[in-house]
């Protein structure tokens, strides 16, 4: 399966990062693909979200379309989605490539809980297919690490039984249930 991971983080080397590239390691079955590029992405402009799109966009739309699953991984800034991954999914309004798609949502910040419940709604207005077995929300996320850079064990089982979910419903819809 084909998975695309979108980085919500405006900052590089982010922990979102680190996260997702925790769970290429542990999904054998899934080729996960990282798009940490949301700061090359335009400013949303409705006058262009249907005729002359920019290239990177109708690029990103792709990559949405063609994967088998996307994962969302983000911090909370000032109690919201960061800006770059907003810009991303106003890009997407217009169009129909969230609908049905099997979706993950990993939050992870300080607290988090605004920015998860407004990704939750966002992409359920765009018609994503999620659930709680598929949303994942960790709080204080920097002390999540541990002093070699690797996540503890706690937060390694909560990916690992998100992607273990994530996979099946991947599975469930392409069998049409």
């Amino acid at each position: 399966m084909k998975i695309l991971a979108i980085i919500g983080s405006a900052t590089k080397h982010s922990s979102n990062l680190k996260l997702v590239q925790a769970v290429q390691h542990f999904s054998n079955d899934l080729e996960v693909i990282i798009y940490d590029e949301l700061a090359q992405l335009p400013h949303f402009d409705t006058e262009l979200t249907i005729e002359n799109t920019p290239e990177n966009v109708l690029q990103i739309r792709q990559q949405i379309e063609e994967s088998d699953g996307v994962i969302i991984s983000s911090p909370e800034y000032i109690f919201s989605i960061p800006s770059g991954l907003k810009n991303l999914l106003e890009w997407c309004v217009s169009t129909t490539i969230f609908t049905e798609k099997p979706v993950a949502i990993i939050t992870a910040s300080s607290s988090g809980e605004k920015a998860h419940e407004e990704l939750q709604l966002i992409l359920k207005t765009l018609g994503a297919k999620f659930d709680d077995k598929t949303s994942l929300l960790i709080k204080g996320i920097k002390g999540k690490f541990e002093k070699n850079g690797l996540l503890d064990k706690e937060t390694v089982g909560l990916l690992e039984n998100l992607m273990q979910n994530f996979a099946a419903r991947i599975m469930m819809m392409e069998k049409g249930l």
